[in-house]
This record gives structure tokens, C-alpha cells and sequence, in this order.
């Protein structure tokens, strides 16, 4: 490695700086049920965020992507009904797993580069459903270079409950001031942008109220799991 490699990878922006070194990524998936390990990944989206001058953070770019089910996968009808995905007739040209996996982690890998990041965290709306997803994707297909932790992740779930007393991300919105549209819900797309709203809002709020730069101006410590 360069010594002007090794002085990219060291130097965080305030991006990399405000959450230990991870880089949070928004992600919503959309499958075939509820089992990673043989249910369909249908759609899945990212929102990736950037930080400002201030450091309020915003959404920044969205990846979206529909995904051909794998050879053998289970696609339950109760699920199609409640995404409104129909397999037979889609607006957008499905791609197996693994290609859309690739072409998902590369921006994410550049980001996490161009903010001095150690790795992408997901953030997500119940994430542990959303990263399981991913995890068994990754496993299936033998996809290299994963730039997201393995387990950890950031709720939003968890994170409105504290700050509105409420877990369900459309009503999370309404309390929080999001506009949310009922009809647009559960596509993948839709419910990331909404996430990453949601995400931005809160944690700009708790800068708002002083819990961000650390007092005496600390900064989180840089060391990876």
C-alpha cells in the first residue's frame, strides 16, 4: 500500500468521524418470505448518506435493484400481495443476485474510501431482516468483498420508538413530519427513501440538542469490530 493509500484510509470525514468509523447505508429489501436461507430476495435498495458542513446529515444516492429469484427459491403469493410485485410483468428488468449484489457493493466500497470509513453499517427499518438477507445472499453466491458488518446495524424501529413512541415506519413518519404515502409503501425504493429520512431527522435532532460533537471536543474512537 502507498503511503498516499495509507493516508486516505486514515483521514475521516466528518461522515467517518460522527459513527466510529462506519459508514451507515440505508437498505430495505423486499423477498419472497420471511426465511433468508430459502426465500426469494425481490428487490433491494440502498441510500447512501452524506454529512454537510455542518454536520447535518442528508440521503445522497439511491441504488435500486430487482432481483431474479435463485434456482429453487421459495416465493410465497401472500408476500407478491403485499409488495405488489408481480414476477410476470415488472417495470424494470430483474438481475440474478449476484450481479446485483456486485453492482450494489461497489459505490458502497467507494464511499466508505471517500469518507475514511472502515465499513458500511446497515441502517434499516427492523435491519436485522434487511442484513440477513444480504448475509445469505453473500453466502449463496459466494459474493467477495462485502463491505457490510456481519451483524451490526442501526434500527430505525428502535431509534423512532425512542423519539416519537412509535415503531411502525408510516406512522414513525407522520409524527415525525415525513410525508408518507400508504400507496407507494413495501417497494423496496420507497420504504429506503422514507428510512433514510427518517434516520437523517433523528439523529440531525439529537445534534440539535447537543449530543453531537462529543463535549470537550472528543471524537469517537476509530477502532474497528
Amino acid at each position: 500500500m502507498s503511503s498516499e493509500d495509507q493516508t486516505e484510509n486514515t483521514e475521516k470525514s466528518l461522515l467517518g468521524q460522527r459513527f466510529r468509523g462506519f459508514l451507515p447505508v440505508v437498505v430495505d429489501v423486499e423477498s419472497g418470505g420471511f426465511n433468508p436461507a430459502t426465500d426469494a430476495l425481490l428487490e433491494i435498495t440502498a441510500v447512501t448518506l452524506r454529512m454537510d458542513e455542518q454536520g447535518l446529515i442528508h440521503p445522497d444516492k439511491l441504488l435500486d435493484f430487482h432481483i431474479e429469484p435463485f434456482e429453487g427459491a421459495n416465493v410465497e403469493q401472500a408476500s407478491l400481495d403485499f409488495c405488489g410485485i408481480d414476477l410476470e410483468c415488472r417495470e424494470y428488468p430483474a438481475q440474478p443476485e449476484d450481479i446485483a449484489m456486485a453492482e450494489l457493493f461497489r459505490p458502497i466500497r467507494k464511499a466508505i474510501k471517500d469518507n475514511g470509513c472502515n465499513r458500511a453499517v446497515v441502517v434499516g427499518h427492523n435491519a436485522h431482516f434487511d442484513l440477513a438477507f444480504i448475509n445469505a445472499v453473500v453466502k449463496r453466491c459466494n459474493v467477495k468483498r462485502n463491505p457490510f458488518h456481519p451483524f451490526s446495524c442501526f434500527d430505525t424501529a428502535t431509534l423512532a420508538g425512542l423519539a416519537f413512541g412509535h415503531t411502525v415506519l408510516a406512522r414513525a413518519c407522520e409524527l415525525a413530519g415525513i410525508d408518507f404515502d400508504n400507496t407507494h409503501a413495501h417497494s423496496a425504493a420507497y420504504d429506503a427513501e422514507k428510512t433514510a429520512e427518517l434516520f437523517c431527522l433523528i439523529v440531525n435532532r439529537w445534534q440539535d440538542l447537543g449530543g453531537w460533537p462529543l463535549a470537550g471536543g472528543l471524537q469517537p474512537d476509530s477502532e474497528s469490530d
